[in-house]
């Protein structure tokens, strides 16, 4: 009887492709949803057996949302203190695969100094092999939070007395790793 070890993606070390990653989010603010993202990203898949270690990292003072005053004011202390916090972290030991490319992922994520435990689901490609000679994967994931579980509490009411930025925040990221292919002679 053979035992299918089902993995993440083969062993080793995937570092991410920067220019073709991306970790946004979104917020419902006002009427409608708003959107952001963090530019200057890292991550890093460690595979080994059946374990799968993941870990990256966003720098608060690349958050981009199109207006140069509002990305200011997102790094001040109203929000996430890029000063005292420069980077947001995420850490994961458990990486499951559920089937037809699924994952859920129990991680933690720092933020403003605050660490918590979140849960990740997503879908994980298949390796390829790239035009350079590298194997890469691609993990789509997401999650929601409750921004003010990290101390981001900032808010303005709106003439109806409710808020008018949620607490519930969705995160999605879009990551492609890269691990140089095996060298084959000819």
């Amino acid at each position: 009887m053979t035992t299918t070890i089902l993995t993440v993606a083969p062993p080793g070390t995937w570092n991410l492709d920067p220019v073709h990653s991306s970790v946004d989010f979104e917020v419902s603010y006002l009427a409608g949803t708003f959107k952001g993202e963090f530019h200057e990203i890292g991550a890093e898949l460690i595979v080994e057996g059946e374990r799968a270690l993941l870990a990256g990292t966003a720098k608060v003072a690349s958050v981009d949302v199109k207006d140069e005053n509002l990305s200011a004011h997102l790094q001040s202390p109203d929000f996430f203190d890029a000063e005292r916090y420069p980077e947001l972290h995420f850490t994961a030991e458990d990486i499951r695969l559920d089937g037809d490319g699924k994952v859920s992922v129990d991680g933690e994520l720092t933020i403003k100094g605050v660490t918590k435990p979140v849960v990740v689901t997503g879908t994980v490609t298949a390796p390829i092999a790239d035009p350079y000679g590298n194997d890469r994967i691609g993990l789509s994931l997401t999650s929601k939070i409750d921004r003010t579980d990290f101390g981001v509490d900032w808010n303005n009411p709106l003439p109806s007395g409710e808020p008018a930025l949620a607490n519930d925040v969705t995160i999605l990221a879009e990551l492609q790793f890269v691990k140089p292919g095996d060298e084959t002679s000819e």
